[in-house]
């Protein structure tokens, strides 16, 4: 279903739209499917929370899975609409290692009329071996449907 006279593409719309937040990570497109799509965040020592350790902190890759399950709402819904993250929880799992690319995969597992349920898991190399699982909700005003 096209919600807005055109099919969504990820890769075009970090290419050319996300500026801002987004843009001053180095967010970047990875991979995508019909319902979920994988953002990476390359390492930079800008976003080292912890000198000693060289460790990314946990706001840049928050920031990322929450871009990449509100853009898995956009491709399962093949268009883009307005929507706001009403709650996204995170599990770390443990620091992401320094030096290293952090992928991110958000997908959307299910939508009502107002709500969309998402899920996710970051992960520097290994998707068996992740460092963050999120869970989620987003709520679009003029809805879903």
């Amino acid at each position: 279903m096209t919600t807005s006279g055109f099919v969504f593409d990820p890769e075009r719309f970090l290419r050319n739209g996300a500026g801002g937040h987004g843009r001053r990570l180095g967010l970047h497109y990875h991979a995508h499917g019909p319902d979920w799509v994988e953002l990476a965040l390359p390492y930079s020592e800008d976003q080292i929370g912890d000198p000693a350790s060289g460790v990314i902190a946990s706001g840049p890759i928050l920031s990322m899975m929450d871009m990449a399950t509100s853009m898995s709402v956009w491709l399962k819904l093949n268009g883009f609409r307005p929507h706001a993250t009403l709650d996204l929880r995170v599990d770390y799992l443990r620091p992401a290692t320094p030096g290293k690319t952090v992928i991110g995969r958000g997908e959307c597992y299910r939508l009502t009329r107002l709500i969309a349920f998402v899920r996710g898991t970051a992960h520097d190399g290994d998707p068996a071996d992740p460092l963050a699982h999120v869970a989620g909700t987003f709520m679009a005003p003029e809805g879903y449907r």
